[in-house]
């Protein structure tokens, strides 16, 4: 197993790319070599930091070898109870959420286990029997009250005051498949390959100009005319902000973060973005050239040169960004605010004020359009206004198959086992 894992980084190494995640049965080797022992050190970070978090099989084999090592059912050199749950913690949600659960009962992992759950938004069905635990266990009622206030949200940096960066430009308008380009459509599972054809056919050496502007110092910022235009790709951020956003902790061959500027971002890529943990702004860019060292004050609503010189002005939008950011994305905020708002309603405390909540649009008088009315039959309501924050109820969901292998993917990470909507329809 090792010497074949090495020939693989080696090999990716060649073509600048990290290794592969870990599958099924490469972390059932790295189980039974930690199990034996020996090379402790090589297979924990291979465990750590090699296994895609969810309900990926091989998270469920991680998943399975810690809580055995947290309970102690067995024993390895290389883990001890304590860490085993905290590798736990790591996995976002699906199969450590019932031993993290179980963990709050014995004296050697609670405190880890609470500390562990405390900060998990992928709960689902398990938010009850962390409720049912908590009349008898002091660790689960910590639980309950984190989830009240917002520990996993309290505990992020907020958006900074003002963020430094380098500008990569890309004139005129930049499509989902100057991005992420059809013909390599196979490879978009695989984030870091996908992201070596971003730009390839829009200017020339992409990639090495990305690389020269880093030695700035400074992170990126993506900067166009018209950003994200064309299908929807999710892809498309992917290799955006593989480039120009952030490792995030435990979650290999992945990134976050990052800003993207644009005159105008297409409505589903900023959304996309949102998603992703990254900061869209549309501004004014016309003052912004390849290489320009700016900064952003997101509360001040400005974008100035390496002068001090205001160079564009902008509102954020949706009110909601600080937080989105904050959070990790749009889609954490939604979960994690949820599970906070539920926990609050079911403790009988009034609604959080750490949140920014989202702003109703604007009463009119003026009736629904046909669109309007059928979104608002699904938030159980006559109509939604433009610009209405809503969460529709969904019955059925269709994707294509050319991103079959992207949403299997995107499912997995979010813990998903199974779906609340009545028809989900996925070819591949």
């Amino acid at each position: 197993m090792k010497t074949a894992y090495l020939a693989h980084i080696d090999e990716r190494a060649q073509d600048n790319l990290p290794p592969l995640v870990l599958n099924a049965e490469q972390a059932k080797s790295v189980v039974e070599n930690l199990i034996k022992g020996g090379d402790g050190d090589f297979y924990l970070d291979l465990l750590t930091h090699r296994v895609p978090p969810g309900v990926d099989e091989a998270a469920y084999v991680k998943a399975s070898f810690l809580a055995s090592v947290a309970k102690g059912d067995q024993t390895c050199d290389a883990i001890d109870q304590k860490h085993a749950t905290f590798l736990l913690s790591t996995m976002m949600g699906g199969y450590n959420i019932d031993p993290l659960i179980e963990l709050l009962d014995l004296d050697a992992t609670a405190e880890t286990a609470r500390d562990a759950l405390a900060k998990t938004l992928l709960i689902y069905e398990a938010y009850q029997a962390v409720v049912e635990k908590s009349a008898n266990n002091a660790f689960a009622k910590q639980v309950i009250d984190a989830w009240a206030n917002a520990d996993w949200f309290t505990s992020k940096n907020k958006l900074p005051k003002k963020i430094k960066l380098i500008v990569f430009r890309v004139e005129g308008e930049i499509n989902t498949d100057d991005l992420s380009p059809a013909t390599e459509a196979w490879s978009r599972p695989d984030i870091p390959l996908h992201a070596q054809s971003m730009l390839g056919k829009t200017m020339e050496n992409p990639l090495e100009t990305i690389e020269k502007l880093k030695e700035k110092g400074f992170p990126l910022a993506f900067v166009g005319d018209v950003v994200g235009t064309g299908s929807s790709r999710k892809s498309a951020i992917n290799s955006v902000l593989w480039h120009m956003g952030n490792d995030i902790d435990y979650i290999p061959n992945k990134r976050g973060g990052g800003v993207v500027l644009g005159g105008n971002i297409a409505p589903i890529f900023f959304n996309t973005a949102e998603d992703s943990g990254a900061l869209p702004i549309e501004c004014d860019v016309t003052k912004m050239s390849m290489g320009d060292e700016i900064t952003i004050y997101p509360y001040e609503g400005k974008i100035t040169n390496s002068n001090g010189e205001t160079i564009s002005t902008f509102e954020l939008s949706p009110t909601t960004m600080p937080d989105e950011v904050r959070a990790g994305g749009r889609i954490p905020l939604i979960i994690g605010r949820g599970l906070t708002d539920k926990t609050r309603q079911d403790l009988g405390l009034p609604v959080s004020d750490l949140f920014l909540r989202p702003q109703d649009a604007s009463n009119s008088n003026a009736g629904y359009t046909l669109a309007q009315k059928i979104v608002g039959k699904a938030c159980g309501v006559e109509g939604i206004r433009p610009g209405t924050y809503c969460e529709p109820r969904m019955t059925t969901v269709g994707s294509q198959d050319t991103t079959g292998a992207m949403t299997r993917d995107e499912l997995k990470e979010l813990a998903c086992l199974g779906f609340s909507a009545e028809l989900v329809m996925q070819s591949f």
